[in-house]
Protein backbone atom coordinates (compact mmCIF):
# COMPACT_ATOMS: atom_id res chain seq x y z
CA UNK A 1 0.00 0.00 0.00
CA UNK A 2 1.25 3.48 -0.81
CA UNK A 3 1.97 5.78 2.09
CA UNK A 4 -0.68 8.51 2.48
CA UNK A 5 0.78 11.94 1.85
CA UNK A 6 -2.23 14.22 2.10
CA UNK A 7 -3.77 14.95 5.51
CA UNK A 8 -6.59 17.46 6.01
CA UNK A 9 -7.92 18.93 9.26
CA UNK A 10 -11.46 20.33 9.33
CA UNK A 11 -12.34 22.40 12.41
CA UNK A 12 -15.14 24.75 13.45
CA UNK A 13 -17.80 25.25 16.08
CA UNK A 14 -20.48 22.76 17.03
CA UNK A 15 -23.06 22.44 14.25
CA UNK A 16 -20.94 24.44 11.81
CA UNK A 17 -21.09 21.80 9.08
CA UNK A 18 -17.70 20.12 9.54
CA UNK A 19 -19.04 16.61 9.05
CA UNK A 20 -20.96 17.67 5.94
CA UNK A 21 -17.82 19.17 4.42
CA UNK A 22 -15.84 16.07 5.35
CA UNK A 23 -18.43 13.78 3.76
CA UNK A 24 -18.62 15.94 0.64
CA UNK A 25 -14.86 15.65 0.25
CA UNK A 26 -14.98 11.88 0.80
CA UNK A 27 -17.82 11.47 -1.72
CA UNK A 28 -16.28 13.68 -4.40
CA UNK A 29 -12.60 12.73 -4.32
CA UNK A 30 -11.85 9.90 -6.70
CA UNK A 31 -9.65 8.15 -4.15
CA UNK A 32 -10.47 6.33 -0.90
CA UNK A 33 -10.64 8.73 2.06
CA UNK A 34 -9.96 7.84 5.69
CA UNK A 35 -12.14 9.94 8.03
CA UNK A 36 -11.03 10.38 11.64
CA UNK A 37 -13.69 11.96 13.91
CA UNK A 38 -12.00 13.82 16.77
CA UNK A 39 -14.95 12.85 19.00
CA UNK A 40 -13.68 9.27 19.05
CA UNK A 41 -10.66 10.51 20.98
CA UNK A 42 -12.43 11.76 24.06
CA UNK A 43 -10.61 10.47 27.14
CA UNK A 44 -11.72 7.09 28.46
CA UNK A 45 -13.79 7.89 31.57
CA UNK A 46 -14.73 4.36 32.54
CA UNK A 47 -13.43 5.03 36.04
CA UNK A 48 -16.11 7.68 36.64
CA UNK A 49 -19.79 7.05 37.45
CA UNK A 50 -22.36 8.29 34.93
CA UNK A 51 -23.34 11.43 36.87
CA UNK A 52 -19.72 12.57 36.98
CA UNK A 53 -19.16 11.79 33.30
CA UNK A 54 -22.28 13.80 32.53
CA UNK A 55 -20.80 16.91 34.15
CA UNK A 56 -17.44 16.79 32.34
CA UNK A 57 -16.65 19.75 30.09
CA UNK A 58 -16.34 17.97 26.75
CA UNK A 59 -15.60 21.18 24.85
CA UNK A 60 -12.35 21.84 26.72
CA UNK A 61 -9.10 20.63 25.10
CA UNK A 62 -8.35 18.54 28.19
CA UNK A 63 -11.31 16.27 27.34
CA UNK A 64 -9.35 14.72 24.46
CA UNK A 65 -6.58 12.12 24.46
CA UNK A 66 -4.20 14.02 22.21
CA UNK A 67 -1.28 11.62 22.58
CA UNK A 68 -3.34 8.71 21.29
CA UNK A 69 -4.65 10.79 18.38
CA UNK A 70 -1.10 11.85 17.50
CA UNK A 71 0.14 8.27 17.60
CA UNK A 72 -2.75 7.08 15.42
CA UNK A 73 -2.30 9.82 12.81
CA UNK A 74 1.42 9.14 12.68
CA UNK A 75 0.74 5.44 12.21
CA UNK A 76 -1.70 6.09 9.38
CA UNK A 77 0.73 8.45 7.69
CA UNK A 78 3.31 5.68 7.81
CA UNK A 79 0.92 3.48 5.87
CA UNK A 80 -0.15 1.27 8.76
CA UNK A 81 -3.62 0.52 10.12
CA UNK A 82 -4.93 1.57 13.54
CA UNK A 83 -7.56 0.36 16.01
CA UNK A 84 -9.68 3.49 16.44
CA UNK A 85 -11.75 3.86 19.62
CA UNK A 86 -15.51 4.42 19.39
CA UNK A 87 -17.60 6.79 21.51
CA UNK A 88 -21.15 6.57 22.86
CA UNK A 89 -22.63 10.03 23.44
CA UNK A 90 -25.58 8.71 25.41
CA UNK A 91 -23.37 7.29 28.16
CA UNK A 92 -20.57 9.87 27.78
CA UNK A 93 -17.87 7.28 27.38
CA UNK A 94 -15.95 5.09 24.97
CA UNK A 95 -17.37 1.74 24.06
CA UNK A 96 -15.48 -1.53 24.23
CA UNK A 97 -15.50 -1.62 20.44
CA UNK A 98 -12.50 -0.74 18.31
CA UNK A 99 -12.66 -0.27 14.55
CA UNK A 100 -9.77 -1.16 12.28
CA UNK A 101 -8.96 1.85 10.09
CA UNK A 102 -6.78 1.38 7.04
CA UNK A 103 -4.62 4.20 5.66
CA UNK A 104 -5.51 5.78 2.32
CA UNK A 105 -4.08 8.52 0.13
CA UNK A 106 -6.33 11.10 1.82
CA UNK A 107 -6.85 11.34 5.59
CA UNK A 108 -9.42 13.76 7.03
CA UNK A 109 -9.40 14.71 10.72
CA UNK A 110 -12.69 16.38 11.65
CA UNK A 111 -13.72 17.99 14.95
CA UNK A 112 -14.20 21.21 16.86
CA UNK A 113 -10.54 21.36 17.91
CA UNK A 114 -8.94 19.69 14.90
CA UNK A 115 -6.63 22.71 14.52
CA UNK A 116 -5.92 23.24 18.23
CA UNK A 117 -2.97 21.00 19.05
CA UNK A 118 0.31 22.19 17.54
CA UNK A 119 1.70 18.68 17.00
CA UNK A 120 -1.45 17.65 15.16
CA UNK A 121 -1.44 20.81 13.02
CA UNK A 122 2.11 20.09 11.90
CA UNK A 123 0.94 16.75 10.50
CA UNK A 124 -1.69 18.36 8.29
CA UNK A 125 -1.15 19.42 4.68
CA UNK A 126 -4.35 21.45 4.62
CA UNK A 127 -6.09 23.16 7.54
CA UNK A 128 -9.75 24.09 7.06
CA UNK A 129 -12.04 26.08 9.36
CA UNK A 130 -15.81 25.96 8.79
CA UNK A 131 -17.44 29.18 9.98
CA UNK A 132 -21.24 29.35 10.49
CA UNK A 133 -23.52 31.79 12.32
CA UNK A 134 -24.01 30.94 16.01
CA UNK A 135 -27.81 30.86 15.75
CA UNK A 136 -27.64 28.23 13.02
CA UNK A 137 -25.11 26.20 14.95
CA UNK A 138 -27.14 26.00 18.17
CA UNK A 139 -30.27 24.95 16.29
CA UNK A 140 -28.32 22.20 14.54
CA UNK A 141 -26.83 21.05 17.84
CA UNK A 142 -30.25 20.87 19.50
CA UNK A 143 -31.64 18.83 16.62
CA UNK A 144 -28.66 16.48 16.62
CA UNK A 145 -28.44 15.92 20.38
CA UNK A 146 -32.16 15.57 21.01
CA UNK A 147 -33.15 13.60 17.91
CA UNK A 148 -30.02 11.61 17.11
CA UNK A 149 -28.46 11.19 20.54
CA UNK A 150 -31.58 10.93 22.69
CA UNK A 151 -30.72 13.75 25.07
CA UNK A 152 -33.05 15.98 27.08
CA UNK A 153 -33.73 19.38 25.47
CA UNK A 154 -33.29 21.30 28.71
CA UNK A 155 -29.98 19.58 29.34
CA UNK A 156 -28.73 20.33 25.84
CA UNK A 157 -29.52 24.04 26.20
CA UNK A 158 -27.96 24.19 29.65
CA UNK A 159 -24.79 22.51 28.39
CA UNK A 160 -24.58 24.91 25.46
CA UNK A 161 -24.80 27.98 27.68
CA UNK A 162 -22.49 26.68 30.42
CA UNK A 163 -19.70 25.04 28.42
CA UNK A 164 -20.19 24.87 24.64
CA UNK A 165 -20.53 28.60 23.98
CA UNK A 166 -17.77 29.81 26.33
CA UNK A 167 -15.38 27.06 25.20
CA UNK A 168 -16.07 27.92 21.57
CA UNK A 169 -15.15 31.54 22.23
CA UNK A 170 -12.08 30.63 24.27
CA UNK A 171 -10.61 27.68 22.37
CA UNK A 172 -12.40 26.85 19.10
CA UNK A 173 -12.89 30.24 17.41
CA UNK A 174 -9.23 31.29 17.91
CA UNK A 175 -8.08 28.28 15.85
CA UNK A 176 -9.47 30.04 12.80
CA UNK A 177 -6.12 31.84 12.60
CA UNK A 178 -4.44 28.46 12.06
CA UNK A 179 -6.52 27.69 8.95
CA UNK A 180 -5.23 27.77 5.39
CA UNK A 181 -8.78 28.19 4.13
CA UNK A 182 -12.07 29.26 5.72
CA UNK A 183 -15.37 27.92 4.44
CA UNK A 184 -18.23 30.30 5.30
CA UNK A 185 -21.75 29.20 6.18
CA UNK A 186 -21.05 25.53 6.65
CA UNK A 187 -21.29 23.51 3.46
CA UNK A 188 -21.04 26.53 1.16
CA UNK A 189 -21.23 24.78 -2.21
CA UNK A 190 -18.85 27.06 -4.09
CA UNK A 191 -16.20 26.93 -1.36
CA UNK A 192 -16.50 23.17 -0.94
CA UNK A 193 -16.23 22.66 -4.71
CA UNK A 194 -13.06 24.76 -4.80
CA UNK A 195 -11.67 22.75 -1.91
CA UNK A 196 -12.42 19.47 -3.67
CA UNK A 197 -10.91 20.73 -6.91
CA UNK A 198 -7.70 21.64 -5.09
CA UNK A 199 -7.49 18.24 -3.40
CA UNK A 200 -8.07 16.41 -6.67
CA UNK A 201 -5.45 18.54 -8.41
CA UNK A 202 -2.91 17.65 -5.72
CA UNK A 203 -3.79 13.96 -5.94
CA UNK A 204 -3.27 14.06 -9.70
CA UNK A 205 0.23 15.52 -9.27
CA UNK A 206 3.21 13.57 -10.51
CA UNK A 207 5.21 13.57 -7.27
CA UNK A 208 3.08 13.06 -4.17
CA UNK A 209 6.09 12.61 -1.91
CA UNK A 210 6.87 16.34 -2.19
CA UNK A 211 3.38 17.55 -1.28
CA UNK A 212 3.74 19.00 2.18
CA UNK A 213 3.42 22.64 3.13
CA UNK A 214 3.18 23.72 -0.53
CA UNK A 215 -0.61 23.33 -0.57
CA UNK A 216 -2.42 26.66 -0.25
CA UNK A 217 -5.10 28.76 -1.86
CA UNK A 218 -4.40 32.20 -3.27
CA UNK A 219 -6.48 33.63 -0.42
CA UNK A 220 -6.61 32.39 3.19
CA UNK A 221 -10.39 32.67 3.18
CA UNK A 222 -13.09 31.67 0.74
CA UNK A 223 -15.68 34.31 1.63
Amino acid sequence: MSIPSFAIGIAGGTGAGKTTVSRNVADAVGEPVTRIPLDNYYEDLSHLPFDERESVNYDHPSAFEWDLLYDHLETLLLGQSIEMPQYDFEVHNRTDERVTVEPTDVIVLEGILALYDERIREMLDLRVYVMTDADVRILRRIERDVVDRGRDLEGVIEQYLETVKPMHERFVAPTRKNADVIIPEGANRMAVDLLIDKIEAELDGDDRSDRTRELSFDSPALE
